[in-house]
């Protein structure tokens, strides 16, 4: 029996992974390394978050993002942004050096056995152990607008579905959203040949701006702190202390997560978007149905009139919903069975981000209602791996 499998091989659980290693706990890791990131992110896209805010955790600190490029000769510099292939090629050296071995099997079911828990693979093989940390990545908790949702794939999809948006050379195609990953989606489909626009319900777009320098006054960094989701206190305090905000209430919790850090496109990418993709602003989408032509989208503009659209596909850029329900691979009986935080859709978790299954532990977006949106970047990793791994060991009595 194993003291731990970690289910997911993506940013939080390779550094999960990496921390329990070195503690010695018996250890299997299930998944495909970095796969979202592998298949779901097309060319030609952009990390947004600086370079030293985007390590993957490992006990010593030293397979860092720009280990690895300086490894390799490529910048790894504050304000310059890193592209999505670099990355992903990072997180598969840290995979290579700091895990001893990587399962590549999908589990297909996790349920409780005895005292412990059996977790099953596509293979059919069981796998039995006393602790599970769950590191499912963002891919089960795709967001969907409700109109789309009953339109054929090929004429509506979601932005996280493409590795490659090259199909759409000489195709109309438009995009629902106001995020980074709406603006840089619709900003690639123009630059593949596309014609693209956005529709955002949101009265403008929200720009962030470039990072200012590491090398500050003392009063200049007081008044506006670096950290690792940006600049300024309410951000230094989702990502630094994010065990005060899990001693908020809950529903406080809940609202944090949701609301905190809301979408905004990266400074880098304004330009490219601003020449190229006209946006609509203010409009909400009420309706969408087939048509000849494709997808004809039913909305409602900023002065309440109602238009419509017509245009060959529809691309929805937003987002993704931590919803405990959506965790297929989880026992329906552990799901239901499961407290919530704030009586809202995600596990209420303990400082050491196990659930209320003694043994169950989660990671990454679905303990942003937990510890707050920290853990919706990859920045969040070493602060819940450091806590995950000391959780399990006490569990386990290690």
């Amino acid at each position: 029996m194993y003291d731990l499998v970690v289910v997911g091989a993506g940013p939080y659980g390779l550094s999960i992974a990496a921390h329990a290693a070195a503690t010695g706990l018996r250890l299997r890791v299930l998944g495909r390394p970095m796969a979202s990131w592998r298949d779901h992110m097309p060319p030609g896209m952009f990390l947004k978050s600086e370079p030293w805010s985007s390590n993957l955790s490992d006990p010593t600190g030293d397979r860092t993002l720009s280990a690895y490029c300086a490894s390799r000769n490529q910048p790894a510099e504050h304000g310059t942004p890193i592209p999505i292939t670099t990355y992903t090629d990072y997180g598969m050296w840290f995979a290579q050096n700091a895990v001893e071995r990587i399962d590549e099997q999908t589990v297909t079911s996790v349920r409780r056995s005895g005292g412990g828990y059996v977790v099953t693979t596509e293979d059919g093989e069981a796998i039995p152990t006393r602790t599970v940390a769950l590191a499912a990545g963002v891919m089960p908790f795709v967001s969907h607008p409700e109109p789309l949702t009953a339109l054929p794939e090929g004429l509506a999809s979601h932005s996280s579905h493409h590795s490659d948006l090259s199909r759409f050379k000489g195709k109309d195609v438009t995009v629902i959203g106001a995020g980074q990953a709406a603006l840089e989606t619709a900003a690639l489909l123009a630059e593949e040949g596309a014609t693209a626009r956005v529709v955002a319900r949101a009265g403008r777009l929200n720009w962030n701006t470039p990072p200012q320098p590491l090398d500050r006054s003392l009063l200049r960094s007081l008044r506006d702190p670096h950290c690792g989701l940006g600049t300024g206190w309410p951000s230094w305090v989702w990502s630094e202390i994010p065990w005060a905000v899990r001693r908020l209430p809950g529903p406080t919790r809940v609202r944090i997560a949701a609301t905190a850090l809301g979408p905004a496109g990266a400074w880098w990418l304004r330009d490219r978007l601003e020449s190229a993709v006209p946006v609509l602003l203010g409009h909400r989408l009420r309706a969408a149905s087939p048509s000849s032509g494709g997808v004809r989208l039913d909305l409602t503009t900023p002065a309440g009139a109602r238009t419509a659209l017509e245009t060959e596909h529809v691309i929805a850029a937003t987002g993704f919903t931590p919803d405990l329900a959506r965790l297929d691979l989880l026992d329906r009986g552990i799901r239901d069975g499961l407290r919530r935080v704030g009586g809202g859709l995600a596990p209420d978790l303990n400082s050491r981000f196990e659930s209320s299954h003694p043994g169950l532990f989660f990671a990454g977006l679905l303990t942003a209602p937990s510890f707050g949106p920290a853990m919706r970047f990859v920045y969040g990793a070493t602060f819940t791996a450091q806590r995950l791994v000391r959780g399990v060991r006490r569990r386990v009595g290690t």
